[in-house]
């Protein structure tokens, strides 16, 4: 009995942290817009604008819709790296400093704050798969599932990206600046944009090493029927990206200090 209380007691500690995210997140209404108008642009005018000197023509496939699982990584990626940036702000605002007395373990915290970028990027990327619906990407009701399951499995290793950079620095505007650097290549090399079968080896290196290569040919797979890896292979890889960088994550929250 008693461990069914304390069973109930931690989800509910997560559940309260986790909330509290989300409700920032719909208070911050400029943050949507904003956060959902990026990967649409490069969507249509990126998509459409190489899409008419640019095809996959092996696979007979328009480039818009070619890139379409790559715009959602993308959302994925921007989302959640920067959400690590919250971490910065409560810590100027003393929320963090109030959290980290209370009893709740820091592993705790991390998890529903986890949870609560993981929900942010799954919001946009709803938007974004009904936008694919009007372009015409077909989706059957277990492609959307696989779709989902790999958008939350991305987010979480990228949120506890994101939160592990957050707990090590006390600058919003240094912040943003280490991120540029990790966000940009995250995205530039998962061959969002362009196939990974016929690279260079240099650049072929540099592409198995991102973890949002895998997470881009997985949605090709599942969505578009075309991958450069097996999707048994994508979701392996992806799965122990994700641990490693949630126990990352864990250790860095353990370390971090409140103020």
């Amino acid at each position: 009995m008693s461990n069914m209380i304390n069973t109930r007691i931690y989800f509910d500690k997560i559940y309260a942290l986790w909330l509290r995210e989300v409700k920032v997140f719909f208070r911050e209404k400029s943050r949507l817009v904003a956060s959902t108008f990026t990967p649409l642009l490069w969507l249509f005018v990126i998509g459409t604008g190489f899409g008419t000197s640019a095809s996959i023509a092996s696979h007979s496939i328009d480039y818009q819709k070619f890139i379409f699982p790559g715009i959602i990584c993308m959302s994925v990626v921007f989302s959640s790296v920067f959400f690590g940036s919250y971490v910065i702000w409560d810590r100027k605002f003393d929320f963090l400093k109030s959290v980290m007395v209370a009893p709740v373990s820091r592993s705790t915290i991390f998890t529903g704050k986890t949870f609560g970028g993981m929900t942010n990027s799954l919001i946009q990327v709803g938007i974004l798969l009904v936008v694919g619906i009007i372009i015409g990407v077909q989706f059957s009701p277990f492609a959307l599932i696989q779709t989902i399951v790999i958008v939350l499995l991305l987010s979480f290793a990228l949120t506890s990206l994101g939160l592990t950079l957050g707990s090590y620095m006390t600058s919003l505007e240094g912040f943003q600046m280490i991120v540029s650097f990790v966000v940009f290549p995250l995205f530039f090399l998962s061959g969002a944009l362009f196939p990974i079968d016929r690279l260079p080896q240099w650049l072929s290196i540099l592409t198995m090493i991102d973890p949002v290569t895998y997470s881009v040919d997985a949605l090709r797979n599942i969505i578009l029927g075309m991958g450069s890896h097996s999707l048994d292979l994508d979701l392996i890889i992806l799965l122990l990206y994700t641990c490693a960088l949630g126990t990352l994550g864990t250790y860095s929250f353990k370390r971090m200090k409140a103020v």
